[in-house]
């Protein structure tokens, strides 16, 4: 038998080994873990939520989502979404928070001083249950009211400030707090030539004030950060990098995985991921040390050795 690892082309057959992508059957985005080990995901390219229910059984839990992107769970069990504006009609570009037991919506926030959001991206709950989200401008601008790409806080109270916007920021997409909530972390992850990819740190002061803006990791020139968590020691946990380029201004020198960082920017590590393109990324599980990893069409489970830092749900042990 000839070695069909190293097989050349077929010859006269084939004029090109470069196999391209022709069509894509989900994009999957923000994952996260319930109490009782339910995985919730949001499918864009399809506009649904999907349910990987603790027995393994995968199900359509909610269809025409509002091209929903990332989720978290709040205290109560509340699955709280971004609702977007990317892949196709049907974004509502809003925050929505929905009772899993009823499947009763509630809109948080659907604008900001009277304009509709550009296209809600991902979320952060703290401690006290203050809602952080990120807005860039992704999927048909058409039509689109904001001026800015910016992050927004939801208060206790329902009110939101606009907390961060351009010149300080580019793009903002993934968002995470440190364990005691004193920093906040933002993904900056820009596709235009020369733009940002870079993770960005600030302090948070008790009026909840962002200061010390500095750079923790800059993955430029390859494909930047997408999603983002922290483990129980304040480690960054970024889903990052694309094994193929998908236009000019990406490269593959960040090769597809979950990356490892410290507060200070050393890197730890990579686990690889084998699909494109990956998003998103959350801790799950009893003692919280199943990461569950979406990207493409695919969710991945690892078992890693330390638990992720997540304020709700409380697991069940």
């Amino acid at each position: 038998m000839p070695d069909l690892k190293n097989l050349p082309l077929p010859a006269g057959l084939v004029a090109d080994a470069d196999v391209a992508p022709a069509a894509a059957i989900a994009f999957t985005e923000g994952p996260a873990v319930d109490a009782d080990g339910n995985v919730f995901f949001s499918d864009i390219q399809n506009n649904r939520i999907m349910k990987r229910a603790a027995d393994g059984a995968l199900s359509a839990w909610r269809n025409d989502s509002g091209r929903a992107n990332g989720n978290m769970f709040d205290a109560q069990g509340r699955l709280v979404t971004c609702e977007g504006g990317e892949f196709g009609p049907g974004g509502r570009r809003r925050i929505t928070r929905t009772d899993t037991k009823t499947g009763a919506v509630e809109v948080l926030t659907d604008r900001f001083e009277g304009k509709r959001y550009n296209s809600p991206n991902d979320l952060v709950i703290d401690n006290a249950g203050r809602i952080y989200f990120t807005d860039p401008r992704y999927g048909d601008p058409t039509g689109r009211e904001m001026d800015v790409e910016g992050v927004y806080r939801i208060d206790l109270d329902g009110s939101v400030a606009r907390i961060l916007q351009q010149p300080a920021i580019q793009k903002p997409n993934g968002i995470t707090l440190s364990p005691d909530n004193r920093t906040l972390y933002l993904v900056d992850s820009n596709p235009t030539p020369g733009g940002n990819r870079k993770i960005w740190a600030f302090d948070v002061a008790d009026d909840l004030s962002l200061s010390g803006q500095r750079v923790v990791y800059d993955f430029a020139p390859g494909r930047g950060g997408d999603g983002m968590r922290t483990d129980v020691n304040g480690n960054l946990w970024i889903a990052a990098g694309v094994h193929r380029a998908r236009n000019p201004n990406e490269t593959t020198e960040v090769p597809t995985g979950i990356f490892v960082v410290t507060p200070k920017g050393e890197m730890l590590g990579r686990i690889p991921i084998p699909e494109d393109a990956i998003t998103n990324l959350a801790f799950g599980g009893p003692d919280l040390r199943t990461l569950y990893v979406v990207a493409g069409k695919t969710l991945f489970s690892i078992r890693v050795n330390v638990a992720g830092h997540l304020v709700y749900p409380k697991p069940h042990a």
